[in-house]
């Protein structure tokens, strides 16, 4: 369909669209207009992809002479491979003339592009990498060049290299939408490699589909996301975590065998200079000629030997010399291997220490000799060496990559990070093994950069409450920030909080309550009561492995498992991805025989975060708990910390917000669509406290009635029964009157024109 929203013609895939879809691209024009930030939360299963891809695309084309090009981010592969079919249905409804001049794509690492047989059989995602630049390191070319029988070399990387040689990429990769599986189908047809393609095409494509590292993460941006312009509207969709992954990309772990591999890699870097020395002693003078100029002088790498940039350094810096006491190569070893041996004696303490940077730098000057500076230069001195040495291997040497990380981290920030040793986990005190943690607190230093670089960043996702907390967690100031409700012809959704058993003791995880006998039972009563009732899926989780392995196991022992497994089948979900890939296949197995199924999983694991149970997959999901973060961790006691002094967000208030974003985000998985209906049951006594009970989604408070709030397991049973009966019945789809959840082309025009007469 194509209507008018506010002057702008709006391309659409579909045959009718939900009000509340009108509404977000109403908002999401406003911000596109104002060249700002917007923030929206909009329910699951309403169309948020459907309605970001088509608003902005037509924003696009009204503009040709400046268009917008679009950088959707995404958290997983499957959620790019739905988006990229989403913009291929939107593309078959353009106009011909849009749609044979627009250019979408996907892009993710070698691991899931490589079509060269050798090199794409390798396991892990760096193997894969390695056994890519054995093949394409512009050293190993050169050396086919005088020796092609004995240096094997990647046929789909030359084709690429020659046709990006003659400016013909183009011809390869006409109009259209790629996925991923198109890209290798490409790759294999044409005999190029559709890694190295679609690296270098992003630059012109007008919508690109990838992960959230390719923006945030300094170290994999600057290199994949340096040629996007300021004139990009980005996305960062399911976004509720933002925070979270801004964090992990620029936190640390060193552990003993991080250092004994290190020390490893340096006697191997050693050997190889030694080697230099003795065959070709020109290359590392050149390269500290290089180094006397700056970083900056490098100048532009060959594509295959482009590495991992710089965790942290902004531009100016690159503009500097390196220090002189780091330029020769044997010296800049030297100054490894102390930092080497001092993060060593660091980890043989027997206390809890946490320091700041600045104080753990000025030890590391009056200890090792290594300054500031120096530090700062360690990640770039060090790429620089192994592009000198001509490694290829770079997965062996991971952990020397691991310890100039932090050196240059630590060397470049003085605020925002806490460097916490801890000798031992508090879980397992009897076990000894040490970690030096650099932990960031900021989540605004990873997305900052993006904010000023983007013209519009819109972050949405389906659980954003309270929104207001985003803001100042970010630090940003968005333009548009706003809630969504789900516009329905019947109450499809049924929140339900159960505070107590049916024998009326009160039901919690809480820390002094959780492994009570009483407890326990009555969460297996709770169960067994629901699958005996509930047809086809039941998704439970819990707020932990640990918890959801002792309650199982309590629950085996007092033979209510057994009883349960009388209605429905048991799969559980492992901290091991391919056991869970299996559990969840044989899970949907059962549920498509008839059988019916229990899955249990856990608040922040894989399956919380990116498997949907729509349909019969899942009529009930069980939240046993709240999600609360391990309150001792000293990790987060020292975020908390940072959060209040810096940004004035209460310990109380952060906690609760983090744990109910969990929650919402683990029982939204039941709902994927309007025609789609299911029950949720928030099984703890604090959520019908109000403090913990506002900060869920307005989506689901809207349907979660006062009679609904204080339940015990019999209270919880009926009202399920009655719901069920309910949504047996036959419903009109489209709404009638002021109630209408699907508009067509007609309907928009009459509110337009209602609007105009008002």
């Amino acid at each position: 369909m194509k209507f008018d929203l506010e002057g702008l013609t709006v391309h659409f895939p579909y045959a009718a669209i939900y009000p509340e879809q009108h509404a977000y691209m109403g908002e999401l024009k406003r911000a596109l207009d104002a060249r700002g930030h917007a923030l929206l939360e909009m329910p699951t299963g309403t169309g948020k992809t459907a309605a970001l891809i088509s608003l902005i695309t037509s924003y696009s084309l009204a503009s040709p002479s400046r268009p917008l090009r679009l950088i959707y981010c995404t958290r997983t592969v499957h959620e790019m491979e739905k988006t990229l079919a989403e913009l291929r249905l939107l593309f078959a409804h353009l106009p011909a003339a849009a749609s044979r001049s627009l250019l979408a794509l996907g892009l993710s690492s070698r691991k899931n592009l490589c079509v060269h047989p050798q090199a794409s059989a390798a396991a892990a995602r760096d193997s894969v990498d390695t056994a890519c630049r054995r093949l394409t390191a512009s050293w190993v070319r050169d050396r086919a060049a005088s020796d092609p029988d004995s240096t094997p070399l990647c046929d789909f990387f030359e084709s690429f290299d020659r046709a990006a040689a003659a400016g013909d990429l183009a011809s390869y990769m006409p109009p259209g939408v790629y996925t991923l599986a198109d890209l290798r189908a490409l790759g294999r047809d044409r005999g190029i490699c559709p890694y190295f393609l679609a690296r270098q095409m992003v630059k012109y494509a007008n919508v690109v589909v990838y992960s959230y590292q390719y923006l945030i993460d300094p170290k994999v941006a600057s290199i994949v996301s340096r040629e996007m312009q300021k004139e990009c509207v980005v996305v960062f969709d399911e976004a509720h975590n933002i925070d979270n992954v801004c964090i992990e990309a620029l936190s640390v772990s060193i552990r003993k065998q991080t250092l004994e591999g290190a020390e490893r890699n340096l006697r191997r870097i050693s050997q190889e200079i030694d080697r230099f020395k003795a065959t070709d002693a020109n290359r590392l003078r050149a390269e500290y000629n290089r180094l006397v100029d700056g970083l900056a002088q490098r100048g532009n790498l060959p594509i295959s030997d482009a590495w991992l940039a710089n965790p942290a350094l902004p531009e100016d810096i690159l503009k500097e010399a390196v220090p002189g006491n780091i330029r020769r190569a044997e010296h800049f070893l030297a100054v490894l291997r102390r930092l080497v041996r001092f993060l060593d004696g660091r980890l043989e303490t027997e206390n809890v220490e946490n320091e700041m940077p600045v104080a753990f730098v000025a030890s590391i000057h009056s200890q090792a000799g290594i300054d500031q500076k120096m530090l700062r230069f360690c990640y770039d001195r060090l790429h620089s060496l192994m592009l000198t040495l001509e490694i290829t291997d770079t997965d062996e040497f991971m952990h020397i990559q691991t310890i100039c990380d932090f050196a240059t981290l630590i060397g470049t920030y003085t605020r925002g990070f806490s460097i916490i040793i801890e000798p031992y986990d508090e879980r397992m005190p009897d076990i000894r093994d040490p970690v030096i943690q650099l932990s960031c607190h900021d989540a605004s230093l990873a997305i900052q950069p993006v904010f000023e670089r983007f013209q519009t960043v819109v972050i949405t996702s389906g659980t954003l409450s309270p929104i207001d907390l985003y803001p100042r967690l970010l630090n940003f100031n968005p333009v548009i920030s706003r809630s969504f409700t789900m516009s329905l012809t019947r109450d499809c959704i049924c929140p339900m909080v159960l505070t107590r058993g049916s024998d009326q003791l009160p039901v919690s995880t809480k820390f002094d309550m959780r492994s009570d006998p009483g407890v326990v039972r009555n969460y297996g009563r709770l169960l067994l009561e629901m699958a005996s009732a509930v047809p086809d899926g039941i998704v439970c989780f819990f707020v932990s492995y640990s918890y959801m392995d002792g309650i199982v196991n309590s629950w085996n022992e007092m033979g209510i498992l057994q009883d349960i497994m009388q209605h429905k089948l048991v799969f559980i979900e492992t901290p091991d991805v391919v056991e869970t890939t299996l559990a969840l296949d044989n899970y949907r197995k059962a549920c498509d025989c008839g059988r019916g199924a229990i899955f249990f999983s856990v608040a922040r694991g894989k399956v919380a975060e990116g498997i949907d149970f729509d349909r019969h997959y899942g009529r009930l999901v069980i939240m046993f708990g709240v999600p609360f973060q391990y309150t001792l961790s000293r990790i987060l006691l020292a975020r908390l910390e940072y959060l209040r002094e810096t940004f004035q967000i209460k310990e109380g208030d952060f906690l609760t917000f983090d744990a109910l974003r969990q929650a919402a985000q683990c029982v939204g998985r039941v709902i994927r669509s309007k025609a789609d209906y299911g029950m949720m049951i928030f099984a703890d006594k604090r959520y019908s406290r109000h403090d913990k009970r506002s900060k869920l989604p307005g989506w689901i408070l809207s349907h979660l009635h006062d009679a609904h709030l204080n339940l015990s397991t019999d209270m919880a049973l009926h009202i399920a029964r009655e719901f069920l009966r309910r949504m047996a019945q036959p419903y009109d789809k489209t709404g009638s009157g002021g109630n209408k959840t699907l508009l067509t082309e007609e309907d928009l025009q009459n509110m337009a024109q209602d609007a105009m007469e008002m």
